[in-house]
């Protein structure tokens, strides 16, 4: 694994993330970054290089581009399913669910907005490199939570070198992460800093942008390996013993029922940053359990 926390610290959860995109017609492919008053910022913002700027589209390039992303909607459908290839049985991963409604017009349909930030905001100090459209074409970014902070790193494409930290926040930072249903694969997220500032962040796949949501929500209770009972740690040995090198450890959830979700993310060679995630639900002996209604 290219990164670990602290030796006192607990891993909660790793996923990718980047800036969202655009997908209603006048705004599709684009993303801004806005001050209070709808100004572009983004040459106020310290350290970051220049970047493409984006109108919003005419009615004709409104009908171009819907025709378009007829045929274009699948291939991030495919890369998400891709990611999630290799659960294990029972896993809890669900199929890809469908777009959604627009919450906020004003931030999805006439304006896309992925930063929402006052001079001097902690929005404004998330890196650069979460922006596909200035980031080097070998930069991959995740976002890492733990029981004390929130991360973002950055890794190169096929490297194994240790990941570089771009950024990190305390977790008392952060106010609320939001789900944004109105976007590709359902996999937007709000991260909305204590200051009200905000940025849009896109996390790879739906069950990323749920649990987000449910763990720094206290939905889902986090729990550290020392806190499994002896049947579970025995059944999390073999499940370990079954996965590649390349897995990254796993992480451990309570969740409402009472059964322990266990998941691992393991890169994949189909695309850069896309992983498998493998996982396992047990109960408090370590015997396999069903999910119940409204645990996932």
């Amino acid at each position: 694994m290219d990164w670990y926390p602290n030796s006192d610290e607990q891993l909660l959860l790793r996923t990718s993330a980047r800036f969202a995109t655009g997908m209603a017609p006048a705004v599709s492919g684009a993303r801004w970054f806005r001050d209070l008053e709808r100004g572009d910022v983004q040459g106020e913002l310290t350290g970051w290089p220049p970047g493409p700027t984006y109108q919003l589209r005419s009615a004709g390039d409104k009908a171009a581009r819907r025709t378009g992303r007829a045929l274009l909607v699948g291939i991030p459908l495919v890369a998400n399913l891709i990611a999630n290839l290799g659960g294990a049985s029972g896993t809890p991963l669900g199929d890809v669910p469908g777009r959604g409604k627009p919450d906020e017009p004003e931030n999805e349909v006439h304006d896309f907005p992925v930063m929402w930030a006052a001079p001097g905001s902690l929005a404004r100090t998330v890196p650069w490199q979460l922006d596909p459209g200035r980031r080097p074409e070998d930069c991959v970014t995740d976002l890492v939570l733990t029981d004390r902070r929130l991360l973002f790193l950055a890794t190169r494409k096929g490297s194994l070198a240790k990941a570089d930290i771009l950024g990190e926040f305390a977790r008392d930072a952060v106010a609320e992460v939001r789900r944004m249903k109105f976007s590709e694969v359902n996999a937007d997220v709000r991260v909305t800093f204590t200051d009200g500032s905000w940025v849009r962040l896109s996390v790879g796949n739906p069950d990323n942008a749920e649990r987000l949501g449910q763990v720094l929500g206290g939905a889902v209770r986090m729990l550290a390996e020392s806190e499994l009972s002896e049947g579970q740690f025995d059944r999390v040995a073999r499940f370990r013993a079954d996965l590649p090198k390349t897995a990254h450890p796993p992480t451990y959830s309570r969740l409402r029922s009472g059964v322990t979700l266990v998941e691992s993310r393991i890169p994949v060679k189909a695309g850069s940053g896309l992983f498998e995630t493998h996982s396992i639900l047990m109960d408090d002996s370590g015997q396999p359990a069903e999910p119940a209604p409204g645990d996932l």
